[in-house]
């Protein structure tokens, strides 16, 4: 891993480091449907069947049409109709909503303290085009001096070209941004691949170490130390 001690810009993945649905998935999933008339639903239920789906995925460029399919296999047999003829625009829509996501505890303290030390910031996401304008009504978007979305540049993580794309929107070589996310292989991998730091954020790890912290609190003060 690449010395934090040169470290001059910090980017970020979003969703699960940032921002969680919220309350989940499955709490949004069963509300939508709800309003259109397939009351009754799990939360819990859908959550399992979005996490099967989920992991199910190969090759997702995080377009409508393909959420709209994913959405289907998660109700698939639950419904006469599927989602994408009946509430699926709906429930595109829902995921917009700020009141739909939940802004980790220790992420405005974190960005306020590495704006306050002159660090860059930048996001690399997975996402498509709800998220500049979810993370501005959300009131997050003024911390960041660039937004790398996979649906507009074409690329997902892991590969390392989003992520030298964020590099040169933030005028950095690679060696001097550290990007921190949940996912081992998407963010932790493929910055590295791209010749950025990384460490792997775990909310629920009992213990941290080199590559693994589990907390954004803190993480300027790891930066100004070293």
């Amino acid at each position: 891993m690449n010395s934090l001690s040169q470290i001059r810009a910090v980017t970020f993945d979003a969703g699960g480091t940032l921002i969680r649905p919220w309350p989940t998935v499955g709490h949004i999933y069963a509300g939508i449907a709800a309003r259109h008339g397939f009351g009754g639903m799990s939360p819990e239920a859908l959550n399992r069947r979005f996490a099967t789906a989920w992991q199910r995925l190969d090759d997702f460029h995080y377009g409508r049409e393909e959420w709209a399919a994913l959405v289907d296999r998660v109700f698939d047999g639950l419904t006469a109709t599927p989602p994408s003829e009946t509430f699926f625009p709906a429930l595109y829509e829902e995921f917009c909503e700020p009141g739909s996501w939940h802004i980790f505890e220790d992420v405005i303290p974190a960005l306020e303290a590495l704006a306050g030390q002159g660090i860059s910031l930048g996001i690399v996401s997975n996402w498509d085009e709800r998220l500049p304008p979810l993370l501005e009504r959300l009131g997050l978007r003024r911390y960041f001096q660039t937004l790398v979305v996979s649906r507009h540049v074409g690329f997902t993580k892991p590969s390392p070209v989003i992520f030298e794309l964020a590099a040169r929107s933030l005028g950095l070589p690679p060696e001097f941004i550290l990007h921190i996310g949940d996912s081992p292989r998407t963010d932790v991998a493929g910055a590295r691949a791209a010749g950025f730091a990384a460490l792997l954020l775990n909310r629920g790890a009992a213990d941290e170490s080199d590559d693994t912290i589990n907390s954004l609190r803190g993480l300027e003060v790891m930066l100004e130390s070293l």
